[in-house]
């Protein structure tokens, strides 16, 4: 299956079954508006393309419609092989034609293709006098297969129409999950977005007009310039022969040209010359002084 442009699908779908269960003939009413009272068997496989446009976008199909004789069986998985959907059909006037179909679901299974949409088709309903296999027998084991189910005539043009575009919304469907939701997603994200951004914006001014209140609840500033009198001078050994004075690292913070006698007295202090870095490296292998 591919898409082609906007809510544009292209899907590949084969027909199988027991031979003479009427899968040309559903084909045939579908894309032509045909119907063959007497209608050659197929060889190998025929190739049909139909585009349906429903509500939700256009879908292209590829039909395989396959051969039922069982001398074809081993070309089937070649059709049926990354196929998005899948028809099974059975004659409601045989019975063997049903355990035909119900091999048919089986090997699909097997296959193991998860995305796969298989349908199972009870054709021939305008033969109601001649019926073998009652639709609550073919309803209840596409239920406990998770298939979807109808019941058709390609001869009456019953429910072959119904069949493709319910197919066709389950195709757009999986190539458009919950489009809707994707869409509310985007827009939510828009808005938090948009509000962060508003936010950043207020938060600014919302401090400088309660700049008080925030000097209150903070406190007042820190002392950028100590008195010198909490300052001893350092060590002659250390002091510096240019004009400007030293730098002293203490703690990650510069002191210039002098340092807290309470930290003198207690923390090796590593002696930077005038002018500081403009980066501090982040560790500093410090010596005692």
């Amino acid at each position: 299956m591919a898409r082609t442009g906007n809510k544009n699908v292209q899907a590949k779908l084969v027909l199988l079954g027991d031979m003479g269960a009427g899968k040309t003939s559903l084909v045939l009413r579908f894309v032509k508006g045909q119907f063959y009272e007497f209608q050659e068997s197929t060889i190998g496989a025929a190739f049909f393309t139909q585009v349906l446009s429903l509500n939700e976008g256009t879908i292209k199909f590829d039909i395989w419609d396959t051969a039922g004789q069982e001398r074809y069986h081993s070309l089937a998985p070649m059709y049926y092989r990354g196929a998005a959907a899948a028809v099974v059909v059975y004659d409601i006037t045989s019975m063997d034609s049903f355990v035909r179909g119900k091999k048919w679901v089986r090997e699909l299974q097997r296959q193991g293709n998860p995305n796969l949409v298989t349908v199972l088709v009870a054709n021939k309903a305008d033969l109601e006098a001649k019926r073998q296999v009652e639709n609550e027998v073919g309803e209840q084991y596409a239920k406990d297969n998770r298939l979807m189910f109808l019941e058709t005539s390609a001869k009456t043009a019953q429910n072959v129409n119904e069949l493709f575009y319910e197919i066709g919304e389950k195709e757009i469907g999986k190539s458009f999950p919950c489009q809707v939701g994707r869409d509310e997603i985007t827009e939510k994200k828009i808005t938090r977005r948009a509000k962060r951004i508003l936010l950043f914006q207020l938060i600014p001014a919302f401090v400088k007009r309660n700049s008080k209140w925030f000097s209150r609840l903070i406190g007042p500033a820190p002392e950028h310039n100590p008195s010198l009198s909490d300052y001893s001078p350092p060590p002659p050994e250390h002091s510096s022969s240019s004009s400007a004075p030293p730098f002293v690292a203490v703690h990650g913070c510069y002191h210039h040209g002098r340092v807290p006698a309470s930290i003198a007295a207690t923390t090796d202090i590593f002696i930077i010359p005038s002018p500081p870095p403009t980066t501090f490296p982040a560790t500093i292998r410090t010596d005692p002084l």
